[in-house]
């Protein structure tokens, strides 16, 4: 166990137990062999369009979500933002990447990933590790997947708005105050652990997205 995590009552911020006690499940997901294959510009328009499909179910559920706690639930509101909100963005790239699909997928692993984030009405500590996951690796390591798709599909800015924040222009600056607003949530020592333990959990379910897209990778690669 990391050093940050094996005292309990160490104080050790929130976004610094967030971030080192799921880096191993961090690490497994980012090397999967669908996104190993995406990063390197060798999975074809299906692939990214049925990842995207599978995306669009995650995040309608997490804004929904988000959505109806933001108002009733303290650590919702910390982290919720309306300008993180990628729907929008993920419809409008479907309308390249998938024209005339409805938005709807069959997907063991989404579904999975959507009821997950149902579960976390009961707190909200278990939603902002979700919301942790997925929006601050928008913001982080999914511009990378962006400018890829944008360069090897020769798009010229068409097709990427999922990894576009026109409201946040510079994510630094943003995710600094973002982990902030996490450290000043008054959460005791078990309620910190069980956010991390949310988030491993986040990752798992990431990856469990990535190993169904990757059994598939003979037919998605270029």
């Amino acid at each position: 166990m990391s050093a940050v995590l094996a005292d309990e009552t160490s104080g050790a911020p929130l976004s610094a137990m967030m971030r080192e006690g799921s880096r191993l499940e961090h690490t497994e997901a980012e090397s999967s062999s669908f996104m190993a294959e995406l990063l390197s510009g060798r999975v074809n328009q299906q692939g990214y369009a049925d990842y995207l499909l599978r995306l669009r179910r995650v995040y309608a559920a997490l804004e929904e979500v988000g959505h109806d706690l933001a108002t009733t639930d303290p650590i919702v509101a910390a982290v919720h933002d309306e300008s993180l909100e990628r729907l929008a963005a993920i419809d409008a790239d479907l309308e390249l990447w998938a024209p005339g699909a409805d938005g709807g997928v069959e997907s063991d692993a989404a579904d999975a990933y959507v009821a997950r984030i149902e579960a976390t009405r009961s707190w909200g500590g278990l939603y902002a590790a979700h919301h942790y996951t997925r929006y601050l690796g928008d913001l982080s390591g999914g511009q990378a997947i962006g400018r890829i798709l944008d360069r090897d599909f020769e798009l010229d800015g068409d097709g990427v708005a999922f990894y576009e924040f026109s409201e946040i222009p510079k994510p630094k600056p943003y995710k600094d105050g973002y982990r902030a607003r996490l450290d000043a949530l008054d959460l005791d020592p078990a309620e910190k652990l069980r956010v991390v333990e949310e988030v491993r959990v986040a990752f798992g379910l990431n990856q469990a997205l990535f190993e169904e897209l990757g059994a598939r990778l003979e037919s998605y690669r270029r």
